[in-house]
């Protein structure tokens, strides 16, 4: 499934393969506890779990079962979040997207965009047939963004995690290659 060599452009990001050099900032980001509210792990301790996570996703990217790019401002070069499509099936063509970004970044348009072109990426070059999404019930944020990108919340899974001793539940949300295409296809008509 994944190049190691993809890099996406939108008009204001580059997604490209994570680098050694990226683990301060990826640290910086996903040691804050309120990027870190709804996920379904701890906040990064230390800058050793961000090169850990790096050397980890470059290794599943070159054994073909996810794709993790990095998010980066077109303008000033700065990595500013992360974005992946993971828990490829290949016989169903289906695989999870997940984001993160950076709080000084929010509300600026910036997972909208980036998952966008993450999308169509695994939509066109790769062939998935169907993208799911899970995601804490109270991220709100999260769950507007991802029906604005044609996602539809399909279900609840109770209980799903227990992060440091909270038990929370995750909302499932699934966005199918028909409806992917139907949506550019109005967009494009406006």
């Amino acid at each position: 499934m994944p190049d190691l060599s993809v890099h996406l452009t939108t008009p204001r990001l580059l997604l490209r393969p994570l680098e050694a050099a990226d683990a301060p900032a990826l640290f910086a980001i996903f040691s804050d506890p309120q990027v870190m509210q709804y996920w379904n792990t701890p906040a990064w301790a230390c800058e050793a779990v961000a090169q850990d996570f790096i050397r980890a996703e470059c290794q599943a990217m070159q054994d073909g079962q996810r794709l993790t790019l990095a998010i980066v401002d077109r303008n000033s070069g700065e990595l500013i979040g992360k974005c992946l499509l993971f828990s490829y099936q290949p016989e169903s063509r289906r695989a999870e997207i997940g984001f993160g970004i950076a709080s000084s970044a929010w509300g600026r348009g910036y997972i909208q965009e980036a998952a966008r072109e993450l999308l169509r990426h695994g939509f066109e070059a790769l062939g998935l047939n169907r993208v799911e999404a899970e995601i804490d019930p109270s991220n709100a944020a999260s769950g507007r963004a991802l029906e604005r990108l044609g996602f539809s919340k399909e279900g609840l899974l109770r209980q799903r995690w227990i992060i440091d001793g909270q038990v929370s539940d995750s909302a499932l949300y699934g966005l199918l290659s028909e409806d992917w295409y139907s949506l550019q296809d109005r967009q494009q008509q406006r």
